[in-house]
């Protein structure tokens, strides 16, 4: 074992090819841009820009301001304690915002009021003895603000501060039901819960009328409920009726046991209410057949109706979303679904201001695009979409009706402009791939793609390309293969700072990154496919893809190719290795990738263990997809020099399929390298940890694809 200097890391990166456009270090410490933010009157729009330095390792935020009729950009505020904004009062420009620390220094926030044109006006509200965040707040008819926020919170429904906490004399855990942990935390008595607070307004501003009331914590039965639901939900979990009358939250099943179901209902609670008040709007029943997960309650304009997603199957984390519209009145909800038969899975949407059309975004043909739906759309209404190229981030409607877009693509970090009904780009406002040096110089013409039959599937399925800087196709350039995550996931045309394709085609690659089989974006049977079937069809869609690239990008080395993948690209990365794909590789790439599936549950998520394996763990037999699909059941194959990443806190694949993954292959003799991280999860997020990770793994490539000219892959 062995700690990595920064001096070592800068060697290691200066020996990589000098033909890079964009080295890790510099895509790491990048400007990273949230999503443009409105004002009312659609005048400007703010959003945070993030970057970092390797030299001082300090991370600075500051915000800009983007007048959408001039496009010119500004700074609006350096004050990197400004975590969160929302525009609320009674001009334009007047914002609420969260300040990340409260003058009591007792790890709470505090609430400023401010005039958006002159952050100097800004006036101290509330200071909250909590770390809440999620900010949503509406003017009331009578001047008042009332607003949500969420934070964790003990089972008596008080917000919990670590801070503050009483420290037990003991670190046990004791459980009596299964979902011990999940993702990267241990389950504890505090859930998180929706806060909701009123500021009530005088002559001299505004401030806190009373305390904060919860509106979540409390209301159980097997299980108790949560909201936002972690460790991914956000303010998207909830929401506040224009008016501020009425809240809802959506929340995990309350009825059923957590590790084994997907299923999630919303509440509907009058403000100023409790859990006590709380009407589930769309109870298992309330529409045949539909018992899955929800997502994304939003209330219309004029707050009379409530859209939303759900899914049908009841333990199925990647079903088809479905579009439903319900009354804002759990009593009379008279659900509907829109578009109810559209062969994709939204999960981003906004009302327009009449209430007459939904602008969904989903997954499709490897982008996630933007489609307008009338909300009294039939089964069979075919949506068109108005967004090409690119990821969303965000999207607004304006005053005008133009829509308002924050997205990324492979080649560029941020892109910011509007789009009216039609899809036609009436402005663009910023391109991150124009103004940041350190993406300079890429563009689209940086990927392309194509499509290849495959004897698994009865659609021709998609890959992407990424070239290398300066790419010549009368040169020969050795394949980097990339395999997706999920299984129920995709190769999209969007940003990464974890596995940023461009940066990977910049060591000297031809990248290609083919979606097969459990891809998502081509139709819901193409992603249900995997199910029970992890070793045979997107292996035989992998072997078609690579068969593809040899024998019709004659650019492409694939003498010279390498693999890698994360997650279920990893597990294929194990399975490949023992069957005849592997040894067309000279090197692979294993990250928390599952080595023996009879261990998957070790897994805190059952429901995707089970539906994916098609029921329970039984005894083990032949025939058993958990036997079946088993990558050491070839460990007499095993040949190919293999790069393991496996970290400590990724609780859904246990550090252990790493280091089994790791000891075998040393066991048998194969070249291997184990690198760990004991503060990430399954991801690789820290900057100074991914910089690790980008060198050690580009070290290991490039030594046995020789673009390094290294003697050794250490």
């Amino acid at each position: 074992m062995r700690s990595i200097s920064r001096t070592v890391m800068t060697a290691a990166l200066a020996s990589l090819p000098l033909i890079n456009a964009i080295t890790p270090e510099a895509m790491l410490a990048a400007p990273r841009r949230g999503a443009a933010v409105a004002n009312p009157s659609g005048e400007f729009a703010v959003y945070s820009n993030t970057n970092y330095s390797f030299e001082t390792g300090e991370v600075t935020t500051i915000w800009e301001q983007l007048n959408l009729t001039s496009g010119e950009i500004s700074t609006w505020s350096t004050n990197s304690n400004i975590s969160e904004f929302v525009f609320v009062g009674p001009s334009n420009t007047s914002i609420l915002y969260i300040n990340a620390t409260n003058e009591e220094g007792d790890g709470g926030v505090s609430l400023y009021t401010a005039d958006a044109a002159d952050l100097s006006t800004a006036s101290l509200v509330a200071s909250l003895p909590a770390p809440y965040s999620g900010l949503k707040a509406v003017a009331t008819e009578s001047g008042d603000i009332h607003f949500l926020v969420y934070a964790l919170a003990y089972p008596n429904g008080t917000a919990y501060n670590a801070d503050t906490a009483e420290t037990p004399a003991s670190t046990a855990r004791i459980y009596t039901d299964i979902y011990v942990r999940h993702w990267d935390y241990w389950l504890s008595a505090e859930r998180n819960a929706v806060f909701g607070g009123v500021l009530s307004s005088s002559s001299s501003g505004y401030s806190l009328n009373g305390g904060l009331t919860n509106y979540v914590t409390g209301l159980c039965n097997a299980t108790c409920a949560e909201s936002p639901v972690q460790p991914f939900g956000d303010s998207g979990h909830y929401d506040l009726s224009p008016d501020g009358s009425q809240v809802i939250f959506l929340t995990k099943n309350i009825d059923l046991p957590l590790a084994n179901y997907t299923s999630s209902q919303i509440y509907l609670v009058p403000f100023g209410g409790t859990m006590n008040d709380s009407i589930p709007l769309n109870p298992i029943g309330a529409t045949p057949d539909v018992e899955g997960a929800s997502s994304a309650p939003t209330f219309s304009k004029d707050g009379s109706k409530i859209a939303y997603f759900q899914m049908n199957g009841i333990d199925y984390e990647s079903d088809r979303n479905i579009i439903y519209v319900a009354n804002s009145d759990a009593e009379n909800s008279n659900i509907t679904a829109v578009a109810g038969d559209w062969d994709r899975s939204p999960d981003t949407l906004a009302w327009s201001h009449d209430g007459s059309v939904l602008y969904v975004a989903a997954p499709d043909l490897g982008r996630e695009r933007v489609f307008p739906i009338p909300v009294d759309a039939a089964a069979g209404f075919v949506p068109m979409n108005i967004t090409d190229e690119g990821v969303t981030a965000g999207i607004q409607v304006l005053p005008n009706g133009e829509l308002l877009i924050s997205d990324s693509k492979i080649w560029s970090s941020r892109d910011i402009y509007t789009v009216d009904s039609k899809g036609a780009v009436t402005n663009m406002y910023l391109q991150a791939n124009l103004v940041d040096e350190a993406l300079s110089g890429l563009g689209p013409q940086d990927v392309s793609e194509f499509y290849y039959s495959t004897n698994s599937s009865e659609i021709d399925q998609q890959s992407w390309i990424i070239y290398p800087s300066n790419f010549s196709e009368d040169q020969t350039y050795p394949l980097a293969f990339v395999v997706h995550g999920g299984p129920q996931g995709a190769h999209f045309n969007s940003w990464s700072t974890r596995w940023n394709l461009k940066v990977w085609a910049d060591q000297g690659y031809v990248v290609i990154a083919p979606n097969p089989t459990a891809s998502t974006g081509w139709g819901q049977n193409l992603t249900d496919a995997v199910s029970t079937h992890w070793g045979d069809y997107p292996y035989w869609d992998l072997v078609h893809a690579w068969e593809y690239v040899n024998t019709s990008l004659p650019y492409v080395d694939t003498v010279r190719g390498i693999a890698a993948g994360a997650s279920f690209g990893g597990y294929m990365m194990n399975w490949i290795q023992g069957h005849p794909l592997g040894r067309r590789f000279n090197a692979l790439v294993t990250h928390d990738g599952v080595t023996n599936s009879l261990s998957d549950y070790a897994s805190e998520e059952l429901w995707f263990i089970n539906h994916d394996n098609g029921g329970i763990f039984t005894s083990p037999n032949t025939t058993s997809p958990y036997y079946r699909w088993n990558p050491i059941l070839f460990y007499e194959n095993w040949a190919t020099p293999h790069f393991v990443v496996h970290n400590d806190l990724d609780f859904r694949l246990p550090v252990s399929e790493g280091i089994m993954l790791f000891n075998m292959l040393q066991v048998k003799g194969v070249p291997s390298k184990f690198l760990n991280f004991p503060d990430e999860n399954h991801w690789v997020q820290n900057r100074e940890n991914s910089l690790v990770w980008h060198t050690e793994i580009f070290k290991w490539i490039n030594y046995y694809s020789g673009v390094s000219g290294a003697d050794s892959p250490y």
